[in-house]
């Protein structure tokens, strides 16, 4: 079939767009700058693990933001009440909701339609009506006032929103280059800052509200005591002192115009000045007129950062905060009075750093993995085709090419797992080029002619790559879908990988050999192997040893389901939250001295991991009690006790995960595996038939249960990246039985009188150097990274590895029995049915 040249030009073009797409990713800065206005995208930008920095997603206090809401209710309703002359008492928060008992009904009237008037419509809930924020009931003596959903639902859109713009400004004010502050689902923010390893101070600015406000402080009452009616006992911020405060605020923050971090020019100790808007200094002025000699609150998110005593008036609208705070505290504390108050508390729910030492380590074992993985596989390609491997290895580099450049385009950030995907995609491009060229040896081996053998071998062959690269999108669709962070950097290169893969394994190369053929004046197209002519592998019965194999199969899945329960996983952080801490140091680390060090400050379980010949060691630590402060307070003691231990330790990457990051992560991937199963189960019965979809699912649960079985036997850890080596391994495995599923379902249409079992044997025996060869190349693309990728993938390359070789022998050993298996048990069930139906009683 001739291709015809508008096709051929397009296919240029698409190549050449994607190499100059993938250019700037080579280019230094200076020429990127120089060539800026002919360069189409910008380069590939880097991941956090890989140029270093820090990663934190925020948490909108959805109760925080109810109960800040049902405060100002009941301080509306509480106006209404003292503007009709009923008593303010009359109104008091019951749960999730507002109760007003007024005994008189005349009263009762009066005030009814203005608290209904307080109601403001929420989000609209089409053809043009709106609900309303509260919800307004009135029973006897008793008036109601709840929160609609719609309401809420309106104003955590809103707090997100202006979170969102203060969290910006507050990062501003950090001076932090090319930060990511963006929305993640409904009321989560995801902040990534480039080049800040201690996020400790990034946790301090984000994760305080910022909510100021002035009271007098009431000197009648003992702080010790309990708190009559209108005054609130505080502590305070940086001292043990309690403070008897007015609840009533006498000036809002919000009337803060700037404030900016200094010294005392007498004493010399940080302070904090301050100045008022138009109102709020007059509001400041009639207060320190009228309350001269009394002492002055000035409050932070509920705790007191100061009490002075009014010397004098103070009418410019000035003044200062001081206390026992480091002039870096002052340096934060003028920020967040600067950005404004944030509209709800933000819970830091997962909290990730990395150095930029580990970053560059990152990026030069990405490389280097990457290239000897790129140059096994060329290997592997030439020896097994010989010239006609190069033309395929032309096709892999250009497939390698333009998955950078598509990532470049589409803006995609790269991580380690992305680069990981990269690799894996390179070893599985092969895949249709092997299954081509084993069909072209069969049609030459048939004595079909050089062009007719091309043709026939690509047509063949495309149904079958169809078929297992939708089987392997499936996975990582759904690992995109219900992954976040790195993992997500890893679905989206597989994804293209496969997609790019359908360009050039197909249509690139069948265009060069076709074009190799032509030029030769080929009459016959020989496909020998670098050292001459292909051998046939002998053929082998594999149904003879089914029950051996099933056997065999069954024991290791039952082992590996006991090993699941004892010892069990070894769940990481992802999964179970907690503190985890990476430390390097130049000379050999002294771990029973810093487990003695650790376990003294008291934090639970402690577990450290040594790696790096005994110069780097994994801290582990368990989420402490608490809220996140508790987190930021046991990770700088953890820091503290290592730097103590070790002086010249570094450290290389922190994590924080809490309880709701982890139960989600957990969930997440229990869902994506399934959900993968199901879609594979649905793809394979549409394209083949009932049983051969069952027998894949059963398969795929053995390799499945044999990979858990490999996670617990060696300790690797399981976490989310385990689940991408889960998924991946299910679209594997699942590609493998495609193929050999593919040339059983042909042989049935070609021999229809054969029995299955000698049909099964003769299919398997067709495809098996494909299945080795494909597998091999799989498995030298991952080896590499395996052994030097460290440890960021290395709980995805070794059970991916594992995962091939269970693939591959599954789909020789196990795949064909059970199917055997299925349709024997649906011939004699279909038998039995026919037999039966005669001898039935004739009713009536």
């Amino acid at each position: 079939m001739r291709t015809s040249k508008w096709a051929i030009l397009a296919y240029v073009a698409i190549t050449l767009f994607g190499i100059i797409a993938a250019l700037p990713n080579v280019l230094s800065v200076e020429t990127q700058q120089r060539y800026a206005a002919y360069l189409p995208v910008k380069p590939v930008t880097l991941g956090l693990d890989l140029k270093g920095g820090s990663h934190l997603v925020l948490e909108v206090d959805a109760a925080g933001l109810r109960q800040a809401r049902l405060n100002t209710l009941l301080d509306d309703i509480r106006g209404v009440l003292r503007t009709e002359r009923v008593p303010v008492s009359s109104a008091r928060i019951a749960g999730d909701a507002i109760v007003v008992t007024i005994a008189d009904a005349a009263a009762r009237d009066r005030v009814l339609p203005k608290i209904n008037a307080l109601a403001a419509p929420a989000s609209p809930l089409g053809f043009g009506t709106a609900a309303s924020d509260i919800d307004i009931t009135s029973a006897d003596a008793a008036i109601t006032v709840r929160l609609t959903q719609a309401g809420l639902d309106e104003r955590m859109t809103a707090a997100v929103d202006q979170s969102l713009e203060i969290i910006r400004r507050r990062v501003d004010q950090v001076g932090v280059a090319e930060p990511l502050i963006q929305r993640v689902g409904s009321d989560r923010i995801l902040v990534q800052l480039p080049g800040l390893q201690d996020p400790t101070r990034l946790r301090q600015l984000l994760g305080s509200t910022a909510q100021m406000s002035f009271h007098m402080v009431d000197q009648t009452v003992d702080p010790n005591g309990v708190a009559p009616r209108g005054v609130d006992i505080l502590v305070g911020a940086n001292d043990p002192a309690k403070y008897a405060v007015e609840t009533r605020v006498a000036i809002s923050g919000e009337r803060l115009a700037d404030a900016k971090a200094g010294f005392n020019q007498q004493t010399n100790e940080p302070i904090v000045s301050f100045s008022f808007d138009a109102q709020g200094a007059r509001q400041f002025a009639e207060i320190t007129r009228d309350n001269v000699g009394k002492p002055f609150a000035i409050v932070l998110d509920g705790k007191v950062l100061t009490a002075p005593v009014i010397r004098e008036p103070i009418l410019g609208g000035q003044g200062q905060i001081s206390g026992n705070f480091t002039a870096q505290e002052a340096t934060v504390l003028s920020a967040l009075l600067r950005s404004g108050a944030l509209p709800a508390p933000l819970t830091i729910i997962e909290e990730r750093s990395v150095g930029p030492n580990l970053g560059s380590d990152s990026i030069r074992m990405g490389i280097y993995t990457g290239l000897a993985g790129f140059i096994l596989v060329v290997t592997l390609m030439v020896v097994l085709y010989g010239s006609w491997g190069m033309i395929a290895n032309i096709g892999l580099l250009l497939h390698t090419i333009l998955t950078i450049g598509v990532l470049g385009m589409l803006g995609s950030t790269l991580t380690l797992p992305g680069i990981a995907g990269i690799i894996l995609g390179i070893g599985m491009a092969v895949d249709a080029n092997i299954l081509i060229n084993a069909r072209i040896r069969e049609e030459t081996a048939a004595g079909v002619g050089a062009m007719k053998a091309l043709d026939i071998g690509f047509n063949k062959a495309y149904a079958t790559i169809i078929d297992s690269n939708v089987t392997t999108l499936s996975g990582t669709v759904l690992l995109f879908a219900f992954g976040s962070g790195p993992v997500r950097g890893f679905a989206v290169t597989m994804m293209l990988g496969i997609v790019i893969s359908m360009f050039t394994s197909i249509t690139v190369v069948r265009l060069m050999m076709r074009e190799m053929v032509v030029r030769r004046k080929m009459k016959k197209l020989d496909i020998p192997s670098l050292f001459g002519k292909v051998r046939h592998l002998p053929a082998f019965s594999f149904m003879r040893g089914r029950y051996i194999a099933i056997a065999t199969s069954a024991f290791l899945s039952i082992s590996s389901i006991i090993l699941f329960f004892t010892p069990g996983l070894n769940y990481g952080i992802d999964f179970v939250g907690g503190i985890q801490v990476e430390t390097t140091s130049q000379t050999k680390l002294d771990l029973p001295k810093l487990r003695e060090n650790l376990e003294g400050l008291n934090l639970g379980e402690v577990a450290l991991q040594e790696f790096g010949q005994g110069t780097s060691v994994l801290i582990r630590v368990q989420r402490q009690p608490g809220g996140e402060q508790e987190q930021t307070v046991a990770l700088n003691a953890i820091k503290g006790a290592v730097a103590s231990t070790i002086p010249d330790a570094s450290f290389e990457r922190t994590e924080v995960v809490g309880p709701t990051i982890s139960a989600e992560l957990a969930r997440s991937g229990f869902l994506a595996v399934s959900l993968a199963m199901i879609a594979i189960l649905i793809y394979i019965w549409w394209r083949f038939e009932w049983h051969f979809a069952v027998g894949a699912i059963a398969v795929l649960l053995l390799d499945i249960t044999k990979t858990i079985g490999f996670f617990a036997l060696t300790g690797i850890d399981f976490n989310l990246t385990a689940i991408a080596a889960v998924l991946t391994m299910i679209g594997y495995s699942v590609n493998d039985k495609v193929v050999v599923y593919d040339r059983m379902r042909e042989n049935m249409r070609k021999y229809k009188s054969m029995p299955f079992s000698e049909l099964i044997d003769m299919s398997i025996n067709q495809v098996l150097a494909r299945c080795i060869f494909t597998s091999m190349a799989t498995a030298l693309s991952l080896v590499p990274m395996a052994i030097w990728g460290g440890d960021a993938v290395k709980s995805f390359a070794w059970p991916m590895i594992f995962g091939v070789i269970v693939a591959t022998t599954s789909s020789i050993y196990i795949g064909g029995p059970i199917l055997l298996f299925l349709s024997r048990w649906w011939k004699d069930r279909e038998t039995a049915r026919g037999a039966g139906a005669p001898g039935e009683p004739v009713k009536g």
